[in-house]
């Protein structure tokens, strides 16, 4: 081997990673997952471990940091968490298969088995209870974009495709993980994985979907088109590549029909807040204010249903009715509720045991939630009062009376984790296994007779039998004592001397030990046939079990919604296919919890916009409530169509195609954008988009520019919204010139927040009034929020000229040349100019010679310049 040459083990290592590609490598040795070069040092900033090295590669010393194999997952956690992908190198043989393949200085062989990304996660540790874990695919056909969308913890798969225009609101309502996307695609979203182009071949997808199921034809899963079966082919190709050959659990794919859900761009769910915070957590989100589910998969059906609310009036009311009837119900409600709380995670424990990566406990879990939901199908079916909803489902809770048989005889109460010690299987299942066990068992207890024997025959009391992974099992005596047993007619056989204390072994002692290790190894052999056996029972039984999941997730929905509405006096709304939007009473869900918490009342107000009164612009102070009422109208529109009762007294929401929400907005540098930049994009998608049916709120359009802009702006806006787009509306502004609106738009009220100043203080009344705001308020709100005296006092005078300005001519910026720093320069100039003036009127010009004339103009222009 030449100097420079890598040895075998760093050979193997860097063929690995030219596998891995752009993924860490967990290289395993022994009892440790090993990350070496780059990986390491990336490893070792994210997990905050130490960074060693270990021997030399191309003269320099390799960086190195390793992780414990029984704790790996965590680790896992933390790199995905940062972005990282993680490729898992194991042993693929025994040392003993090494040796008999290569000789004693073999290498063990070892390969990728797995691919660990932020998409493909199936293990408990890993995943978040209440949030889904989704993989797209995304790709362009014939100018179609097609989406394919699954997460493989519980198998479930939609395809759809969308208009080039509309792909980042599908992929915001997804909110994948992981997005996968064609290599060459100029259009492919940021940050996706580059997947090479042969992967998204519709015919390819077509071909995989129907391996995978096991069909001829997918017509009974419904129609697909090329552009989804082509995003289909990327993500189970990719699927593939990930795990190594072996597919998760992929349930049929489901088209997702255009139009069958309200579209929401990526800026208007962030406004909204509806599964995630400004704060980027799930803390003070609407759907953390909302989720009262008792089950993970309940809450996240639930984020599910407020990221595609319906836009299908039966099917709105369809969970409207089965939430109404649990609402009306809190004696069952609290039965059912009760009943889910103790259900495991069926379709997460589904996955990873159709995956290959399930575990004892798993089984156990299917067995315990199948029980349990036939627990509850047995309490509904009781009632004769079911609403056809509930009908609907109660099938899904029941049917797997012989799995759950099974695996009741077959497991014990409680399975462990790890299969690799076994003790998972019940006793009475397998005669065999039963008997393994006994004579296992009675050779241990002979090991304690044979202990006691030794004692009395040697008179050692401290003599002891110990096993280890090395030695097996062996008798341990203290040092002083071991004399007696060296000698040759002992019949004790010397082992090992350590510090204090010598080992030997004996033939009584090697025979049990023999009886223990193969009725013990019979025992582990027996215990993994029956765990295939049982695994397999479930995997085809894989789709049943999986409907009965979303059943019960429904369910808990249902209930979750029921218990929100009783617990804050939410009504059920009326929901019509008309162009109006009339609330009583409504409120903003997440503020009146968070004044709630603080002892302090919501103040609700109402909201009516119909065909003859669709847009509102509404006035008022900063701080005075207006965005918030912008933002809760919009929200229980969300609500409604997302199937549950919403924060008012009353509501009649007439069916939303598209929302759009432009409430504040912030720098986008990633994409080299300004606040106004972004603004006027979320606007012209709005006025590009909105239609008839659709609801818009904006708040402050225009103001992130010169005045005179931003007062044109908003004017074009809002004319355009009345008069082209036609959509209901609420437009919130500070611009008291778009008053003059009302005089020209018939469809368009003026209405304000109301607020007083009360010997020198603002209060804010947060109640919504008809009619133009008096004033703004803005020096009251800035004296409020601590803008020195001083400052506030020099603005009022500018004010006060400005106003006086306003009045007198009519015009917006009127009266700035009152104002003394402008006065003052204006003064200046038109006395430069008055003198020039009147020399130049005093001039004979007839009686001016040609040189004369010229050193005049000379004398002019020294005494125009100053």
């Amino acid at each position: 081997m030449t100097p420079n040459a890598p040895t075998p083990m760093m050979a193997q290592y860097l063929a690995l990673k030219q596998q891995a590609g752009d993924c860490l490598l967990f290289y395993r040795m022994g009892d440790f997952f090993e990350l070496f070069f780059d990986d390491a040092k990336i490893a070792a900033q994210v997990l905050d471990i130490a960074l060693t090295s270990r021997g030399e590669h191309g003269g320099a010393p390799i960086p190195m940091c390793g992780v414990p194999v029984h704790s790996a997952e965590g680790y896992l956690a933390r790199l995905i968490r940062a972005g990282c992908r993680v490729a898992i190198a194991e042993q693929v043989e025994t040392p003993e298969e090494a040796k008999k393949r290569g000789g004693s200085k073999a290498l063990v062989a070892r390969d990728i088995v797995r691919f660990v990304t932020a998409g493909t996660l199936t293990e408990e540790a890993l995943l978040e209870p209440r949030r889904a874990n989704v993989l797209a695919a995304v790709c362009e056909v014939r100018g179609v974009i097609g989406l394919a969308a699954c997460d493989i913890s519980t198998g479930r798969m939609e395809l759809e495709e969308c208009a080039p225009d509309q792909m980042g609101a599908a992929l915001a309502r997804l909110g994948a993980s992981e997005v996968v996307a064609p290599d060459s695609w100029d259009q492919a979203p940021v940050d996706c994985v580059p997947r090479p182009n042969r992967s998204f071949a519709s015919d390819e997808g077509e071909t995989r979907l129907k391996a995978v199921h096991g069909v001829s034809t997918l017509d009974g899963f419904g129609q697909f088109s090329r552009a989804m079966l082509a995003a289909a082919g990327g993500l189970v190709t990719y699927l593939d590549h990930v795990g190594r050959g072996a597919l998760p659990l992929l349930l049929p794919p489901v088209a997702r029909e255009a139009g069958t859900h309200m579209a929401m761009d990526e800026a208007t769910r962030s406004s909204l807040e509806i599964l995630v915070s400004s704060g980027g957590t799930r803390r003070g989100s609407l759907v953390e204010t909302i989720d009262r589910c008792v089950t993970g998969a309940g809450a996240r059906q639930l984020a599910e249903d407020l990221s595609a609310p319906l836009t299908d009036a039966r099917a709105i009311n369809r969970r409207l009715e089965l939430v109404s009837w649990l609402h009306d119900d809190p004696l069952l409600r609290g039965d059912i509720r009760g009943i889910l709380r103790a259900l495991p995670d069926l379709g997460r424990a589904l996955g990873r045991v159709v995956a290959g990566r399930g575990s004892p406990r798993d089984l156990g879990q299917l067995r315990d939630g199948l029980s349990e939901a036939r627990r509850l199908h047995d309490l509904l079916a009781a009632r004769t009062d079911r609403p056809e909803p509930l009908d609907a489902v109660l099938p899904s809770l029941a049917g797997h009376g012989a799995l759950c048989d099974l695996y009741s005889r077959a497991l014990v109460p409680a399975p462990p984790t790890e299969r690799s010690q076994g003790a998972y299987i019940a006793e009475g299942y397998d005669a065999s296994l039963d008997e393994l066990r006994r004579v296992s068992g009675n050779a241990r207890r002979a090991i304690a007779a044979l202990e006691a024997k030794y004692r009395d025959d040697t008179g050692i009391s401290a003599l002891k039998i110990r096993h280890n992974g090395v030695l097996g099992y062996f008798i341990e005596v203290p040092a002083k004592h071991a004399d007696r047993l060296m000698a040759p007619e002992s019949g004790f056989t010397h082992r090992q001397t350590m510090a204090g204390a010598v080992r030997f072994n004996a033939l009584a002692l090697h025979e049990e030990a023999s009886r223990i290790a193969e009725s013990g190894g019979h025992a582990l052999a027996a215990e993994e046939a029956h765990f295939e056996e049982l695994v397999a029972h479930a995997v085809r039984a894989k789709e049943a079990i999986a409907s009965t999941a979303a059943a019960l997730a429904r369910i808990d929905v249902a209930a979750g919604q029921a218990e929100r509405a009783a617990e804050g006096g939410w009504a059920l709304p009326r929901v019509v296919d008309e162009p109006c939007l009339e609330i009583t009473g409504g409120r903003h869900p997440v503020v009146e919890a968070a004044l709630g918490v603080r002892g302090e009342r919501f103040v609700a107000n109402d909201c009516a916009l119909n065909s003859q009164d669709r847009l509102w612009l509404v006035g008022g102070p900063n701080m005075g409530g207006k965005s918030t009422f912008l933002r809760q109208n919009a929200l229980i529109v969300l609500l409604a169509q997302a199937g549950g009762f919403v924060p008012a007294q009353g509501a009649t929401i007439g069916l939303v195609d598209r929302l759009f929400s432009r409430v504040g907005a912030a720098d986008n540098l990633a994409r080299g954008r300004s606040t106004f930049m972004v603004e006027m994009v979320e606007t012209a998608a709005i006025l590009s988009q909105a239609t008839e049916r659709s609801f818009v709120i904006l708040d402050e359009v225009g103001r992130g520019t010169s005045t005179y802009d931003g007062l044109s702006l908003a004017w074009a806006v809002a004319e355009a919204i009345h008069s082209i787009n036609r959509c209901r509306c609420l437009f919130a502004t500070h611009y008291h010139e778009l008053s003059r609106l009302a005089e020209t738009c018939d469809s368009l009220s003026l209405h304000h927040v109301r607020a007083r100043e009360w010997k020198g203080d603002l209060v804010l009344l947060h109640e919504l009034a008809e009619g133009p705001a008096d004033k703004s308020y803005g020096l009251a709100v800035a004296r409020l929020a601590g803008v020195p005296a001083p400052v506030i006092k020099r603005a009022k005078s500018v004010l006060e000229k400005l106003e006086k300005g306003r009045a007198a001519t009519g015009g917006l910026a009127a009266g700035l040349d009152d104002l003394p720093l402008f006065a003052a320069a204006i003064e200046a100039a038109e006395e430069k100019v008055d003198a020039l003036r009147e020399r130049l009127n005093g001039l004979d010009i007839d009686a001016l010679s040609p040189r004369e004339a010229l050193d005049l103009l000379y004398q002019l222009k020294a005494q125009a310049n100053g």
